[in-house]
């Protein structure tokens, strides 16, 4: 979290809000305006993530800010907890402030999403996946609030594992075909994962072999308890497709494997944290 690509994409966030000024704060402020902020957490039950980013965006726009966090990521925040502490020149605070709370509130959204899914099938073998449903550019840090909210990530990109979808077999000319071409010209022996929507492109997978992962798209709770005893741990399982909070215990009791949950990125509401102003 520390690289100099995650820096890299602040300085492009703060580009971007800032453009040729901050006119307003420019306006008000001489510059020389000393002043104090809290992060304070808005609601029940946050689960924290991106607080080094968070400071970060201070300090990337002026070096001589204090940033002082509080809390840690994974960490649990109460309405009125005290996330940071900053203290520097109001300009530049008030400058940074909605660039760092995008980063933080986004990052702590998804990691209080992930949280509530892992609650829901901690009892059972299943682990809660993310998608590549993710923001362009911020999936680095989107997929690590994922982790901190106790969920695990698939994979990265294209380019880390090989996933055989709906569309994929389509091109190929059908499952057996898609994994054949698949199976000769996987010289990096990268992890293969098939989708399949019904028992009998199950079957199909089982007599063609060569696949680690079995996805499991859009199927019912009763087609997926006959994949997992017909797949009988010959490959790993995964169930996907339009999962909520309301269905996932339900899922993950099918037996399955993981779980994967595209709304953990795509759809996850903005943690209510707020900069609150003094003077010093």
């Amino acid at each position: 979290m520390n690289s100099e690509k995650i820096r890299e994409l602040i300085r492009e966030a703060l580009a971007e809000d800032i453009g040729t000024g901050d006119e307003t704060s420019s306006l008000i402020l001489s510059g020389r305006e000393k002043g104090t902020a809290r992060a304070v957490a808005k609601g029940d039950g946050i689960v924290i993530a991106g607080m080094d980013v968070f400071r970060e965006v201070f300090l990337s726009l002026d070096e001589t800010t204090q940033v002082l966090t509080v809390v840690r990521d994974g960490m649990t925040a109460a309405q009125g907890t005290v996330l940071a502490e900053i203290d520097g020149s109001l300009k530049s605070m008030l400058t940074a402030e909605r660039t760092a709370l995008n980063f933080l509130q986004r990052m702590s959204g998804i990691a209080t999403a992930a949280r509530r899914y892992v609650e829901q099938t901690r009892h059972t073998k299943a682990v809660i996946l993310d998608t590549r449903k993710t923001t362009p550019t911020l999936r680095k840090l989107e997929k690590y609030a994922v982790s901190i909210g106790g969920a695990s990530n698939h994979r990265f990109g294209l380019y880390d594992a090989i996933m055989i979808k709906d569309n994929h077999i389509s091109a190929a000319g059908g499952v057996s075909a898609a994994i054949r071409k698949v199976t000769k010209g996987n010289i990096r022996k990268l992890p293969v994962e098939v989708e399949v929507k019904n028992l009998t492109e199950v079957r199909e997978v089982l007599a063609a072999g060569g696949v680690d992962v079995i996805m499991l798209d859009n199927m019912s709770v009763p087609e997926m308890k006959e994949a997992v005893r017909l797949i009988g741990g010959m490959a790993k399982v995964e169930a996907s497709g339009n999962v909520t909070l309301t269905n996932v215990r339900e899922i993950a009791e099918c037996g399955v494997d993981f779980i994967s949950v595209g709304s953990i990125t795509h759809s996850a509401p903005a943690a209510d944290i707020s900069l609150l102003f003094g003077t010093s």
